[in-house]
């Protein structure tokens, strides 16, 4: 189960882009509170403290004990809107918690022993990450802060998919019951290119021209090979095919 983290924030009466923008010059962050069959309300948090939440996982992934005014309540960051240049928060969103309604929410993936698995340990292997958090349906209650994947085990040419995830019975994973093209790939292990063409080329027993010998010197050439150009015919042999025929040297005089 998730840990319920604290965060501190304020109810607020102004709306508007104006109001905002004074809430931001003061160090405020503008932000909304819904669901929960409530009215929506306006709030307002620092600034400085959320950028320091927002540096952890949790954050984005754990059931929040948002204070308001003293009041505490639960609840769920559904957005977060940042500035496109400065390293500031524009707005967030929070969503009540109901405690008998089930929710969905993107949790995390963490990878374990990679480095300890056959794969890892063997040289020329790609292991790639498809996927690094997982969206959940359970009860607030029974929502995992994150998700491990252990991948001691994991062998060249293994892929890992979600249906291999192992969750509490109370935590299930929507898209599995969309049918197997769902069922997407978390982790795959295969060999690089290079690696894979070299042992391609050693099976089918191909050998690199650049290793191919050439012929010995004066060696005669191959049965049908064209001779050197520029080599003499042998004695005696028969001119090529539409050759012209060899200049007579002039008669000696006696």
């Amino acid at each position: 189960m998730a840990t319920k983290q604290e965060i501190k924030a304020e109810s607020r009466g102004v709306e508007g882009k104006g109001a905002s923008r004074r809430l931001r010059h003061a160090g405020k962050i503008p932000a909304v509170l819904y669901g929960a069959k409530q009215d929506p309300q306006n709030i307002q948090l620092e600034q400085l403290t959320t950028q320091l939440h927002a540096q952890h996982e949790w954050f984005y992934s754990s059931v929040l004990q948002l204070s308001l005014d003293g009041k505490p309540q639960k609840v769920l960051l559904r957005d977060i809107q940042r500035h496109p240049f400065k390293p500031i928060i524009m707005h967030l969103d929070f969503q009540r918690v109901s405690e008998t309604e089930k929710l969905r929410l993107a949790v995390p993936l963490h990878f374990l022993n990679q480095e300890k698995s056959p794969a890892g340990k063997k040289a020329g292997v790609v292991i790639t990450h498809e996927l690094n958090e997982v969206e959940v349906y359970c009860l607030p209650k029974h929502l995992p802060e994150f998700i491990e994947v252990d991948l001691s085990a994991l062998e060249v040419g293994d892929i890992v998919h979600m249906s291999s995830l192992k969750l509490a019975a109370e935590v299930e994973i929507p898209a599995l019951k969309l049918g197997k093209e769902h069922d997407l790939a978390i982790v795959i292990a295969k060999m690089q290119k290079a690696e894979v063409e070299e042992a391609a080329e050693g099976v089918a027993g191909e050998v690199p021209a650049s290793k191919v010998a050439a012929p010995a010197k004066g060696a005669a050439p191959a049965k049908g090979a064209a001779p050197a150009k520029g080599a003499a015919p042998a004695k005696g042999a028969a001119p090529a095919k539409g050759a012209a025929p060899a200049k007579a040297a002039p008669a000696k005089k006696k």
